[in-house]
């Protein structure tokens, strides 16, 4: 993905579609699905499940994904990571034509002989821990019907 970002001679849309790609092959979308959810996890049947984690995916897909492929010619900087047993943190740091550091940390599980990533953070803002806090108040002020049928709608063109 790094080589991606630093690719300027990659068209935004060619960048964005390279991006995708990867993302999706190098995300537990499965595993980001049940943190975000949290507690509400344990309660809903396989089906259900199933249908967040496809209504949490096309969420990712049209939120940070699509956001990823706007960086273009920063340096991407790896800092550090930590492994303990199948999970993982790796520290890194985009660097701005300004010179600006963003911290990224993005935490990963071991699937098999592969790590994915399940969360990323920004500045130390969590992707699962801000969908977590907005679906948990959702559910407690509604329910979890009113939360699929807000992703759903939300999913729609």
């Amino acid at each position: 993905m790094v080589r991606i970002l630093e690719d300027a001679a990659l068209s935004q849309a060619q960048r964005q579609t390279e991006i995708h790609a990867v993302a999706l092959e190098a995300f537990d979308v499965a595993e980001a699905a049940r943190r975000a959810l949290g507690p509400h996890w344990a309660k809903r049947s396989a089906a259900e499940r199933d249908e967040f984690t496809g209504l949490f995916q096309g969420l990712l897909e049209r939120g940070y994904l699509a956001r990823i492929g706007e960086y273009g010619g920063e340096r991407v900087q790896y800092m550090a990571e930590r492994v303990d047993g199948d999970y993982g943190i790796v520290r890194a740091q985009i660097v701005t034509s300004k010179g600006t550091q963003v911290p990224v940390e993005a935490r990963v599980v071991r699937r098999g002989e592969r790590w994915l990533m399940y969360d990323v953070l920004i500045e130390n803002v969590s992707l699962v821990a801000s969908y977590r806090s907005q679906f948990d108040r959702v559910i407690r002020t509604s329910s979890y019907d009113e939360l699929v049928r807000k992703l759903k709608e939300r999913g729609q063109p």
